[in-house]
């Protein structure tokens, strides 16, 4: 499966929580990758799993 980097803001309801957070996972595709992404910013910054988190920037493919 692909590997997938993300380095950019992160917003929660239109507020900015990080400018340039960064983040990377393995997924088969963009779309997966970007919910794990979510996901992991959730997990490591104690927000509840129903908070709406985005990212609203461009997710790269590693090779």
């Amino acid at each position: 499966m692909p590997k997938f980097t993300y380095k950019g803001p992160v917003m929660e309801f239109n507020t900015l929580l990080a400018d340039s957070w960064e983040g990377e996972t393995v997924a088969p595709s963009e779309k997966k990758a970007r919910s794990n992404l979510t996901y992991q910013f959730k997990k490591r910054n104690n927000r509840i799993a129903g908070s709406r988190i985005t990212l609203p920037g461009k997710i790269m493919m590693v090779d």
